[in-house]
């Protein structure tokens, strides 16, 4: 691409004026740009279409047909991000302010002057081009950042199905569980974020991580001994507090340094707060805190319903598995106790959707 003094790229330039002399005048002095005339607005709008790389547009207010002022409203419907520099008389310094708040970046007054001309085209060329710099480095940025989104997310995948298989490995899940708890959890989410209670808000960054991170719940139990996790039976008091302990080693196993508040990976930190407040009951009877209502955070409180749920439907070594009828029949009993009546009832409304996705 051509360049002319100081590096400046050659501009396509519009020049829109109903004065023949003027239109001759400003091509003389642009004589190191490229230059298509128009004498009204009409022929300029024509003109757009058929340029639409346009650089800069000099735009004069008084012509027939269609004036400056209507050329720029009907230019503002093109969605066109072109610099207007509206050509004026003397006098018509209230026509100059309306032009300016109509969106010219500025005037120039008639008679024309060679140099102030070319200075001023040359600031909003020179704009221009160091605005066109800057949004195409935005977009390299926006592609990488987009990139490594997916590079993380790809890699907190891998890592999720890699711990989950320890589970899986240990006969505590099937390789289904992750399945069925990403399912419940997004619809569960993405209906409270239909309804919007207050409280309740979720982004749409905060529900992909719950998504994400819901199979993690019971990571703990692969540091529990098999006498226990894999009993049979009814567990006595002294078994049933080694199989809570699963939720601090939960915690533990997504344990790492951080140097301040700013170093957390929020990923993590949503899954470990997911783990630590699961099995918390809504009327403080949970464990290992005996958080009470709302002081159990939101992704403990969503869990809690979709952990119950699929226990009661799935298999176990001590259980058969309920049908989905009955499971909400038994959920409905311990509700007032166990469950936030908020994330209970979006729970509820979302279930058909549930069963479908399931078989699916």
């Amino acid at each position: 691409m051509r360049h002319i003094q100081g590096g400046l790229k050659v501009a396509l330039i519009l020049a829109i004026d109903d004065a023949a002399t003027d239109l001759a005048l400003i091509q003389y002095i642009l004589t190191n740009h490229e230059v298509i005339l128009a004498r009204n607005g009409e022929q300029g709008l024509q003109q757009l279409e058929e340029h639409p790389q346009t650089d800069l547009i000099l735009l004069d207010l008084h012509m027939p047909i269609m004036d400056g002022f209507t050329f720029m409203d009907r230019y503002h419907e093109l969605n066109l991000d072109i610099p207007i520099i509206i050509l004026t008389n003397t006098e018509e310094v209230a026509m100059e302010i309306q032009g300016l708040e109509k969106g010219a970046v500025d005037f120039i007054r008639k008679p024309l002057n060679f140099k102030a001309l070319q200075m001023r085209i040359d600031v909003q060329l020179r704009l221009k081009q160091s605005t066109e710099l800057i949004k195409e480095h935005n977009r390299h940025l926006e592609e990488l950042v987009e990139k490594r989104t997916r590079e993380i997310r790809r890699t907190n995948e891998i890592t999720i199905n890699a711990l989950v298989r320890l589970l899986e490995v240990r006969n505590i899940e099937t390789s289904d569980h992750a399945r069925r708890t990403k399912i419940m959890m997004e619809l569960l989410c993405k209906q409270l974020q239909k309804v919007k209670p207050i409280g309740y808000e979720l982004s749409d960054k905060e529900i992909q991580e719950l998504i994400d991170t819901a199979p993690l719940h019971d990571i703990g139990k692969v540091g529990i001994p098999d006498r226990v996790l894999l009993k049979p039976g009814k567990l006595d008091p002294d078994e049933i507090a080694i199989m809570r302990e699963h939720v601090n080693k939960g915690v533990e196993a997504l344990d790492y340094s951080i140097e301040s508040e700013d170093s957390k990976i929020s990923f993590i930190e949503m899954a470990r707060t997911l783990i630590a407040s699961h099995h918390e009951w809504y009327d403080g009877s949970g464990y290992p805190e005996q958080l009470r209502g709302l002081a159990i955070p939101l992704s403990g409180r969503l869990m809690a319903v979709i952990d119950v749920y699929d226990a009661l439907t799935s298999k176990r070594v001590y259980k058969e598995k309920l049908d989905q009828a009955k499971a909400i029949e038994v959920m409905k009993m311990e509700a007032d106790r166990h469950f936030d009546p908020v994330v209970f009832e979006a729970f509820l409304q979302v279930v058909p959707q549930i069963n479908m996705r399931m078989q699916e």
